[in-house]
């Protein structure tokens, strides 16, 4: 890639075909939107013989097929999940956040359909209150802590309130230094599960129903940490800026950005988007063990039975091969986490697609580690070495927006 020339415009050379699968994202949602409004409309229907028959629903184009996880939050409940223990709890905790990607291009409708905030510094988990105490279970799946709560059902006091069954389940940046829980996101409330509501909708019920608990008060015998939400912006102009420079009470780890039509989705998805730059977090590049920017890019991809290396992506994007002697040598089997240095010849791309990575074993990961890294993550690492996405492209991009949006359709022709 080019060194960094800030004339260059903020459309870049396609790496990825994020943008296509963001609006793949939204059809899918549309489409099981539809599916279920139908499905409870035969129910409905066949419970009562005298209603008159629902019309067949409009055909609609036919997607692309994703999919689904075994071990989706509609087939396991938490209050199921709940009962596992050791690796099987870790295992089914592991995989139920959505992820974002990172952003490798602008979306496009930024100001329209995108909230905007300043992501904590810390580590993300689950928080799940339940039967009278509170869970919190980090990225990997492992337990980060068991406390009292003011959240619904999430401490045994005489004076709580609701059904013992009960249980409310939220998406959380741990802040270690103020030892408080920031809530980016929640994902069912007392039982009402927003899993099919959209962000937009989720936000809202964030900012009004997480202060009526008491939970964003200070800790106390019957609630050991604090929560507080994040603010939220609309992604304009003012948003970005808001989120970019604006003082928050807790260490900036870059920005997340949303799309305000997304469901909460598990496992990665391109409606939502991490991006950040030296201005907004410390760690821009990643660091080896010892905290250190290596002089190469490194990545951990995951091995297959054929000997492929693959991202963490569904599907996943094959970034090479293992030579089977390389396997036995390092006692490697499918499924293992294994890292590698970016060599020389760095990632080539062909009409937009990655066609071959100059890639150097290393040795494995931390064993904590759960997942590969999602291509997103190595293309964001990849650029910010060789040509970042900075502010300055984002600010454009929605300058460039509201230009065509003030922009007459029509324009008289005088003479």
């Amino acid at each position: 890639m080019a060194p960094h020339d800030l004339r260059r415009p903020f459309k870049r050379a396609a790496i990825s075909d994020q943008q296509r699968r963001r609006e793949l994202s939204l059809q899918r949602q549309a489409q099981h939107r539809r599916d279920a409004q139908h499905q409870a409309r035969c129910l409905a229907s066949f419970l009562n013989p005298h209603s008159e028959p629902e019309p067949e629903p409009e055909t609609t184009p036919e997607l692309e097929p994703e999919p689904e996880p075994s071990d989706s939050p509609k087939e396991l409940d938490i209050r199921h999940a709940s009962k596992l223990k050791g690796a099987e709890a870790r295992k089914w905790f592991a995989r139920q956040l959505m992820l974002p990607e990172w952003m490798i291009d602008v979306p496009d409708q930024l100001p329209q359909d995108w909230y905007v905030f300043a992501r904590p510094a810390g580590k993300r988990c689950f928080v799940v209150s339940s039967n009278g105490t509170t869970v919190s279970r980090l990225r990997n799946g492992s337990m980060l802590h068991h406390f009292p709560s003011a959240l619904p059902s999430g401490a045994r006091t005489k004076d709580s309130s609701g059904s013992a069954q009960s249980y409310s389940i939220l998406d959380c940046i741990f802040h270690e230094s103020d030892q408080t829980y920031y809530v980016i996101d929640m994902v069912c409330w007392r039982e009402y599960s927003l899993y099919d509501c959209t962000a937009e909708f989720r936000f809202f019920w964030l900012s009004s129903k997480l202060a009526e608990t008491g939970a964003c008060d200070p800790p106390s015998q019957y609630h050991r940490y604090r929560f507080s939400p994040v603010p939220v912006y609309n992604c304009d102009q003012a948003g970005l800026s808001a989120a970019y420079t604006g003082a928050v009470p807790y260490v900036k780890d870059g920005l997340l950005f949303y799309n305000k039509h997304a469901h909460y989705q598990t496992g990665n998805t391109p409606l939502a988007l991490v991006w950040k730059d030296e201005n907004c977090s410390q760690y821009v590049i990643d660091t080896d063990s010892k905290g250190q920017v290596p002089s190469q890019q490194q990545v951990v991809l995951e091995l297959q039975d054929n000997g492929n290396l693959s991202t963490s992506d569904d599907p996943p994007v094959v970034f090479g091969c293992l030579d089977r002697a390389i396997i036995e040598q390092t006692e490697s089997c499918s499924g293992n986490l294994l890292r590698f240095a970016v060599g020389d010849g760095g990632l080539n791309f062909v009409d937009g697609k990655l066609e071959k990575a100059d890639l150097h074993y290393l040795g494995k990961p931390n064993r904590a580690r759960a997942f590969a890294d999602s291509y997103s993550k190595v293309m964001f690492q990849y650029m910010a070495r060789h040509s970042p996405l900075r502010i300055d492209d984002l600010l454009a991009s929605i300058s460039s927006l509201s230009d065509q949006e003030n922009k007459p359709d029509d324009v008289e022709m005088v003479g």
